[in-house]
């Protein structure tokens, strides 16, 4: 594994296999002139995991997620596949997590704020992928990617210094900026989901990656 795949150029691997923290990563995406477009940015030079590299507003899972309230309750199918790997209350979590990062990094909100706390819709949310950071990674995470259009959001895009450079990106053209190979893949996934019939979205097998770029299929389907 290159170093600057997920961490810091020069930073030496662990002994032993780090435990992967539950993450949550949120795709939110628009059709502009005929182009389907997607939200990123690019991390913080001075972030340990994937740093100067462009990604999706994203982070890992915090404790206050699982209690936070919602506006409503997740759509049946990407609930299933949550649930797939995880129990029902950290299934939501990781939802929940999913606009709190998007709030906290780009200004937007899928929901509204309620007495300074962020109650979020869930309900717009769809389940894409997930991905495991290589074993041998000194940062790891068991990433969950949502995704949902943007016109389900409200606010005015405004970095908080997380993400620099925020703008939608054609999924169709090459990037200006450096891209982790994972987030390439996640990339191609959400593209080759897109061109998919509705209906068939939610009975696709469920995908993850293992590492970089094993991908694999879990045996439920998000529909199923």
């Amino acid at each position: 594994m290159r170093p600057t795949d997920f961490t810091a150029a020069g930073e030496a691997p662990p002994t032993k296999p780090v435990h992967p923290r539950d993450a949550a990563t949120l795709l939110l995406w628009r059709e502009s002139g005929g182009h389907l477009e997607v939200l990123m940015g690019v991390r913080s030079v001075k972030h340990r995991f994937m740093p100067s590299r462009l990604v999706f507003p994203g982070g890992r899972v915090d404790l206050e997620d699982r209690t936070t309230p919602v506006l409503s309750d997740l759509h049946p199918p990407t609930r299933r596949a949550l649930e797939h790997r995880a129990p029902s209350r950290l299934a939501r979590a990781i939802a929940v997590a999913a606009a709190r990062e998007l709030m906290e990094e780009t200004g937007l909100l899928l929901g509204r704020m309620e007495n300074g706390r962020l109650h979020a819709d869930l309900a717009p949310m769809r389940y894409l992928c997930r991905a495991v950071t290589p074993a041998m990674s000194p940062v790891r995470f068991n990433a969950r990617f949502l995704m949902a259009p943007a016109e389900t959001v409200s606010g005015e895009l405004a970095g908080s210094g997380e993400l620099e450079h925020l703008e939608y990106h054609r999924v169709d053209s090459t990037p200006a900026h450096d891209m982790a190979p994972i987030t390439a893949k996640v990339l191609g996934e959400f593209r080759d989901l897109m061109a998919l019939p509705e209906a068939e979205r939610e009975t696709r097998p469920l995908v993850w990656y293992q590492g970089r770029d094993t991908r694999r299929l879990e045996r439920a389907q998000a529909g199923g």
